[in-house]
């Protein structure tokens, strides 16, 4: 995937659109993002998602595991996946502006 220009800037992507540099990350650019997957609107659901990835990543250093996501949030994996067909690796992470989490296929 190429890089995204968003609002006059742009910002890097690696080959599966995952952002280079996650502290350029805003919730304007995971709107556009989310678009570009399929998503037309992010809901509250989609944000707590969305919100619990970025805080594990700004502690941590890297992406919850799926069962932290989901008790964290109070969703469903079911649930998660309906927000986010591609997953929560691959969808939720990549809009939430991670870099590609380790094992993500």
């Amino acid at each position: 995937m190429a890089n995204i220009e968003f609002n006059g800037k742009t910002y890097e992507m690696d080959g599966d659109g995952f952002m280079i540099h996650p502290e350029e990350w805003t919730k304007e650019l995971a709107a556009a993002i989310a678009k570009e997957d399929g998503i037309q609107e992010l809901s509250e659901n989609h944000w707590k998602i969305i919100e619990c990835i970025r805080a594990n990543y700004e502690e941590k250093g890297i992406a919850p595991m799926v069962r932290t996501i989901c008790k964290t949030s109070g969703l469903k994996l079911k649930e998660i996946y309906d927000l986010f067909p591609t997953g929560p690796a691959r969808g939720a992470c990549r809009v939430a502006g991670l870099p590609k989490p380790e094992g993500c296929v």
